[in-house]
């Protein structure tokens, strides 16, 4: 093994990243053991101190020996990056203390470009104290370019003075409050990507970004929170959980998705929606004036997935009715179509194809994918989904699904052998799921 050429014994050495694996160098021998302080990447993995615990009496499952195991594994790993000239990327996923935390980034902190914690400090009766003491370690590190942190309670700002040269900031499973949340993202101004999953306890947040290109934001709780944003470049945003949504500047937007689960969408206010190709619709309710808007301003979408169960403004409606023309022409660049239950219902009803002419098609679409979960208005579905065919000119594919169909329904197996009857006639578009 020491007559590896240099470059080789780099190589080898700048692919390894896991802790176990890096330690192990050292045994090789003593050019190895001297080489792995170029070491810039290093993974600790959830289970890179098993050994330590495994050592532990079983019956000594006391608060103190907790803390020993932690001490011990925040040493060894203290050991390791202090020893790498240029630490650049630090990943930890093991248990880990805040003073353990302060320890490191004082060693590697203005160097690391890349730190990913898992904090898991949302369930322990010390979090309050503790994490956001291990927030504002993470503040030292003022070079970072990419954060990640895992299970993180955030009730009082941290101690974070700016992130300059910060581009990707992601935060999974938190705990927090709108001024909190507001603070941490005022020292990462130049944030091109942002991703806030499962974050609890967002009631109304204002967030101006003015080089955010990609923005995921998921907002868990009640589902009636407010979300201000701000940010020109954006490209793609997807926001879960809120039912108010206000994004003034919106020219360069290409990928769209709003949803909510839990509560109802009343209000989404975007300026200018005339590049956006991909919108996602989704949720139990929506205000029919929200959904008009979407629709109205989306002209020039070219895949559209709308799975939104009921309208009205307080009680349950279902969707009015849809004229089938005026909605394609509406969106003549449409390509793939994922359409649900309540919206194909509003393209079914009585009067929705009564406007069809000769001269009338739907000139790009080419795949469409309907799911039926009831075989009411029969005539009227299976008309609409001739309509479709016969106009689609360049239509590849048809996938009907049929969903949660009760099969003592009076009209069910009449539907169901309609819709075979469709598909043998097309067999060529027509697909069922």
């Amino acid at each position: 093994m020491d007559s590896l050429p240099d470059a080789l014994l780099q190589y080898i050495l700048s692919n390894m990243t896991a802790a176990k694996d890096v330690a192990a160098c050292n045994c090789v021998s003593n050019r190895w053991k001297e080489s792995t302080d170029s070491v810039q990447k290093i993974t600790f993995l959830r289970n890179s101190f098993d050994s330590i615990i495994s050592k532990t009496d079983d019956d000594d499952d006391d608060d103190s020996d907790t803390i020993s195991k932690t001490d011990e594994s925040d040493t060894i790993v203290r050991k390791m990056i202090s020893s790498f000239r240029r630490l650049e990327e630090l990943v930890v996923y093991s248990p880990f203390s805040s003073n353990g935390l302060a320890s490191w980034m004082a060693h590697v902190g203005s160097s690391l470009k890349l730190l990913e914690l898992r904090m898991d400090n949302l369930a322990s009766e010390d979090a309050i104290v503790e994490g956001p003491l291990k927030l504002d370690c993470v503040g030292v590190a003022k070079n970072l370019e990419t954060l990640r942190l895992w299970g993180v309670l955030m009730m009082s700002p941290p101690k974070w003075d700016m992130f300059p040269n910060l581009r990707c900031l992601e935060i999974v499973g938190a705990r927090t409050d709108d001024a909190t949340l507001c603070h941490a993202l005022r020292a990462c101004p130049n944030l091109s990507n942002l991703l806030l999953l499962a974050c609890e306890g967002v009631k109304s947040i204002s967030i101006d970004l003015p080089y955010l290109e990609h923005c995921k934001l998921d907002f868990y709780g009640p589902g009636n929170s407010v979300l201000v944003l701000t940010s020109p470049r954006l490209l793609s945003l997807d926001v879960q959980g809120c039912s108010f949504i206000r994004v003034p500047e919106t020219r360069f937007l290409k990928t769209l998705s709003i949803s909510n689960i839990a509560g109802r969408v009343y209000m989404v206010d975007f300026h200018n929606l005339s590049s956006l190709e991909d919108l996602s619709i989704r949720g139990i309710q929506w205000c029919w004036d929200a959904l008009c808007i979407m629709l109205q301003q989306a002209r020039d979408v070219k895949h559209l997935f709308m799975k939104v169960e009921f309208t009205g403004n307080e009680s349950l409606q279902p969707f009015p009715e849809i004229d089938f023309v005026e909605f394609f022409n509406n969106h003549p660049k449409l390509q793939t179509f994922d359409i649900h239950g309540a919206m194909f219902a509003a393209l079914c009803q009585k009067n929705s194809l009564k406007k069809l002419e000769t001269g009338f098609a739907i000139p790009c679409l080419e795949k469409v994918t309907i799911t039926v979960r009831s075989p009411l208005n029969a005539e009227q579905k299976m008309n609409t989904l001739e309509s479709l065919v016969r106009y689609a000119r360049v239509l590849k594919r048809m996938v009907i699904r049929i969903l949660r169909m009760k099969s003592n329904h009076s009209g069910a197996d009449d539907f169901c052998d309609d819709v075979c009857k469709f598909r043998y006639m097309h067999q060529h578009l027509v697909q069922i799921e």
